[in-house]
């Protein structure tokens, strides 16, 4: 426990030294505290065993699928960050598209580009298209590196009110005042929650320009997202919820079209 303490004081003078990244496209500052190449390296390993004890889908069309348009979205990943000078943030990544046999309508990506897709969500997705919805939008999350914030975020949440007395003890008032930046004033609802409905939205939006340059139609992100919002269930409402609203996220999705529609007529 000594060990992670000093470790955390440490990061936390390195975030208030002026430590930031800032997430690609949208510009937008965030809280990195965990090296991307560990990020990774969890990744890889996490994703290993997740395979072991999963069921790949038989499913050889639907699976070619994922493949397919998984090859042509990291493709246009690579290029996008080629373009504007960013190679080396996708240093380590090793791109892998498997479908796995779940009837739960989900996705995900992990850092270094490990891909799953729950067979579940295929009769949301429909097509092509709506394949290339949630894959752009879920490697969007990764190449954002939205799990680097929310790990370090946790961090502080698990740890800050420890490390914050000892903090305050040996820094100056800058570091205190970064700190409760950083911390919010109750840590699930002042920060968690609502980073995470800001990284779907964003991830939305860098997910429609991903899809437009690797040839797939971004605006069918709204009928996809219509779909989803025609699932049976009860939603929590908005302010409680990771996710933003359908309606807030469908719209949000059109004001960003005219950004992302140039990429696909190109």
């Amino acid at each position: 426990m000594k060990r992670l303490l000093k470790l955390f004081i440490a990061l936390l003078a390195f975030v208030a030294a002026g430590s930031c990244s800032t997430v690609p496209l949208t510009g937008r500052r965030q809280l990195s505290l965990v090296p991307e190449s560990e990020m990774i390296s969890m990744s890889f390993t996490n994703y290993s065993d997740f395979l072991k004890t999963s069921a790949l889908s038989t499913d050889q069309a639907n699976a070619a699928l994922v493949q397919e348009v998984g090859k042509n979205l990291s493709a246009a990943v690579v290029k996008y960050f080629a373009n504007h000078g960013m190679s080396s943030r996708l240093n380590g990544y090793q791109w892998e598209f498997n479908l796995v046999n779940d009837n739960t309508p989900n996705a995900w990506c992990m850092p270094g580009g490990k891909v799953v897709v729950y067979t579940g969500i295929l009769p949301f997705t429909q097509d092509k298209n709506g394949l290339a919805v949630v894959l752009s939008h879920e490697i969007a999350h990764a190449v954002a590196r939205h799990g680097n914030e929310r790990m370090s975020q946790e961090l502080i949440t698990q740890f800050g009110s420890i490390a914050l007395a000892e903090v305050i003890k040996d820094k100056p008032e800058q570091t205190r005042t970064i700190f409760n930046s950083a911390y919010g004033l109750g840590a699930q609802y002042g920060v968690m929650l609502p980073f995470s409905r800001e990284h779907e939205l964003e991830a939305d939006k860098m997910g429609l320009i991903f899809m437009a340059m690797a040839g797939y139609d971004p605006q069918t992100a709204t009928a996809f997202w219509e779909r989803m919002a025609s699932m049976s269930g009860q939603k929590p409402p908005e302010f409680m919820s990771t996710h933003p609203s359908d309606a807030t996220r469908i719209e949000r999705i059109k004001e960003a079209l005219p950004e992302a529609i140039p990429y696909y007529n190109k």
